[in-house]
Formats: C-alpha cells, sequence, structure tokens
C-alpha cells in the first residue's frame, strides 16, 4: 500500500514541476528574482536554527548576499563582467564585519559572521548553479535545449527522491544513517540510485536528443549516478543541522512538507555538481 507521505510527495513533486518549467522557460529576471526569493527563505531557516544554538546571526546582512547570489550570477552571465560583483562582495563583507564590531564581543562575533555568511552561500548562492546552466554559452543559440539541461538535474532529483521513498518504504531494511536521518534506509538508497539512473538514461532520447543537445550514454550514467549520491548526501547534510537544533523540519512555512530547506536540500549539492559535469561535458 503506498504511504500518505509518498502521495504527498508526488501531489508536491507535480505542480513544483510544472512551475519549474515555466519558470525556465522564461529563464532571466523572473528565474533570478524567484531563486533569490527562494535563497532568502532558505537563509532565514539556516538563522533560525543557528538561534536555537545560541548563535545571533546579522540577518539583514545575511539577506541581501542571499538576495544578491542569484541576481549577480544572472548579471555576469549576460554582461560578462566579474569585477563589479567583486567589489560589491568585498564591500558587503565590510558592512558585515563593521555591524559585528559594533554588537560587541558578547554576542559570539566570529561564530555570529560565519553563519551569516554561510546561510547566503549555502541557501542561495548554491540554487545560482542553476542558472548558470539555463544560461551557458549555448542558451542564445539553443534556447530550449539550455532549458531541457537546466531541467534535467530537477528531473533526475525528484524521480530518484521518490523511488527512494518508495523502496525505504516496501523493503525497509538497515538504516543508511540512524543518528542523522533515521527514516532512511539502504534500500531506499539504493532504490533511489537505481531511479536517477533510469531518469538520466530516459532524459536523453525523450528530451535531450529532440533539442539537438544529446549526450553519450556513459554521459548520462555518470549523471544519474553523479546526482544521485549527491542528491542523498545534500539530504543528510541539511538533517544534520537539524538534528544539531533538535527539530525534526527547519520551518513550517510548507504545510506537511517542512521549510525551504526541506524541500530543496537535495539541489543544493545536486546543481553545482551537474553545472560542473556539464561544463566538463562542454555544455555549460
Amino acid at each position: 500500500m503506498i504511504s500518505r507521505n509518498l502521495v504527498v510527495r508526488i501531489a508536491f513533486a507535480v505542480p513544483a514541476i510544472a512551475v519549474s518549467v515555466v519558470l525556465l522557460w522564461l529563464g532571466g529576471w523572473p528565474l533570478a528574482v524567484v531563486l533569490a526569493i527562494l535563497g532568502m527563505l532558505g537563509t532565514r531557516e539556516v538563522y533560525d536554527l543557528a538561534k536555537r544554538q545560541g548563535v545571533e546571526p546579522i540577518e539583514w546582512v545575511g539577506f541581501i548576499i542571499a538576495a544578491a547570489c542569484p541576481l549577480a550570477t544572472y548579471w555576469v552571465k549576460g554582461y560578462a563582467d566579474w569585477e563589479p560583483v567583486v567589489y560589491a562582495a568585498a564591500l558587503w563583507l565590510l558592512v558585515l564585519l563593521a555591524v559585528a564590531a559594533a554588537r560587541g564581543p558578547a554576542r559570539r562575533p566570529l561564530a555570529a559572521v560565519a553563519v551569516t555568511v554561510f546561510g547566503g552561500l549555502y541557501a542561495s548562492a548554491l540554487l545560482s548553479f542553476l542558472i548558470a546552466i539555463r544560461h551557458g554559452p549555448h542558451a542564445d543559440a539553443h534556447p530550449r535545449g539550455s532549458i531541457a539541461l537546466a531541467l534535467m538535474p530537477l528531473v533526475i532529483t525528484w524521480v530518484g527522491d521518490t523511488c527512494a521513498m518508495a523502496a525505504g518504504r516496501l523493503v525497509g531494511g538497515p538504516k543508511l544513517a540512524p543518528v542523522l536521518s533515521p527514516n532512511k534506509t539502504w534500500a531506499g538508497a539504493i532504490g533511489g540510485a537505481g531511479g536517477a539512473l533510469v531518469a538520466a538514461i530516459a532524459y536523453g532520447p525523450l528530451v535531450l536528443d529532440r533539442m539537438a543537445f544529446g549526450l553519450p550514454q556513459w554521459q548520462l550514467i555518470t549523471l544519474g549516478l553523479v546526482v544521485a549520491l549527491a542528491a542523498q548526501v545534500g539530504d543528510v547534510a541539511e538533517s544534520l543541522f537539524k538534528r544539531e537544533a533538535g527539530v525534526k523540519d527547519s520551518s513550517t512555512l510548507i504545510p506537511g512538507h517542512g521549510g525551504v530547506l526541506d524541500r530543496v536540500d537535495s539541489l543544493y549539492f545536486v546543481l553545482p555538481i551537474t553545472a560542473g559535469l556539464l561544463r566538463i561535458f562542454g555544455l555549460a
């Protein structure tokens, strides 16, 4: 019998994929703005977890970098000029240090600065690699192919995640990481990897080949296996933060699903790794 959680997961994934297709089709500033909003929401959840440990991040400064990362990524992809971004990042860091100094040593400035920087980079900068894939070197000549490339890691991740949950529920067995994520099993991990691999292999002929962006079989297999591993590591990594803070979900923003971190934790690892592989393959 299919579990309620699996049904809810599928019910969330279907409209999420539809919205993702629309955003990737639009690309540009609309995609960057949505990622900036997701980045700020995820950063806020990181800061909330830190507060449970007695660390007070400098939130308003962190939200600036969280919003800026996707916007700056698209700006650079469009104008090919990194220098203003580097100067802006340096200025942001100086402001952060100045505010931390003004708060005094009693408020743990080293920990506060570290969490402030980490929150923005983890929850927003890593998502920005989706823009790098969508607006790669072939985006102008093959816009539909670039959309298909950007959608690929999302589809592989969601299929793998759903297969992992199904296999874990149906088979059970030994736990994968009982201390960090007691519900995950080795059967689920293997099922997720298998689902991701099948999704990657099928995505090539069904989608990429029709966009003149075909990949050899070995590259599709590599993408499937690497994305599957990255997704599961990203999931466990986010669980590590929640276990330290003593919470089940990163927030209650999405009823029945937790927070932004809970929904996109796998993509934090998947997107930069996929962008790197596609760059090696000459497509990003």
